[in-house]
């Protein structure tokens, strides 16, 4: 559709942009070793963290979908790229890491988000296998070892229009809004070193507006920051 450009800053980068993809692959892969379906859990059970997550997956399967029938690669791949670093990565991988690595093998919450985790590899690794051809192969042979395996050998799997849940997206659209209100706060302060972890700061939001302090009411607000 265009003229290829190309130099040491577009390439800079590319490679970043990679580079982060793959850490997010890593991270899920990591987080489902010894993964057991009889630990999934149904989206209903889910805690609202984990709904949201499947929410913007259902989005996520519209964009892909339309964009792979117009030929909008960069259109697809900016989306999952986003949605990768921002949602997953700085949202949802940060508010759970202590679930992941602290909670046991039998805890809700754990199970919830190991779930969340496999239906994300599955389409993140099959949406992006048309562009990222070897690295999403080599991911899926990380999960499913085996000769006859390769990602490239299935389809999409279809995801669920009940997954969907606008009311919900707009709970947390202010529930993010305040939060990214108090991690810049909390990164100001680790700056100037008077905190280290964000484990050890102890913040006051004030809230004027009423749907924000009703959604903020709603959550366990001190977890997701």
């Amino acid at each position: 559709t265009n003229d290829q450009r190309i130099g040491p800053e577009i390439l800079k980068n590319v490679a970043d942009s990679y580079r982060r993809l793959r850490n997010t692959m890593r991270f899920m892969l990591g987080n489902l070793n010894g993964w057991d379906d009889a630990e999934r859990v149904e989206a209903a059970d889910m805690p609202e963290l984990e709904r949201w997550v499947l929410h913007r997956l259902a989005e996520l399967d519209h964009v892909v979908r339309t964009g792979y029938d117009k030929y909008d690669f960069q259109g697809v791949f900016q989306a999952l790229f986003q949605f990768c670093t921002v949602d997953l990565s700085s949202v949802y991988f940060d508010i759970r890491k202590d679930v992941f690595y602290c909670d046991g093998a039998d805890s809700p919450a754990r199970r919830a988000a190991r779930t969340v985790l496999e239906h994300l590899l599955s389409r993140l690794t099959t949406w992006l296998a048309p562009i990222l051809v070897f690295t999403m192969e080599e991911v899926w042979l990380e999960r499913f070892p085996g000769d006859d395996s390769s990602v490239h050998r299935g389809d999409m799997p279809e995801t669920p229009a009940a997954w969907r849940d606008d009311a919900l997206a707009a709970k947390w659209a202010q529930v993010r809004a305040a939060r990214r209100v108090v991690t810049a706060a909390l990164e100001v302060q680790r700056t100037d070193k008077v905190i280290g972890a964000s484990l050890e700061a102890a913040p006051v939001v004030h809230v004027e507006e009423p749907e924000m302090l009703e959604a903020l009411r709603a959550v366990a607000f001190e977890d997701i920051c």
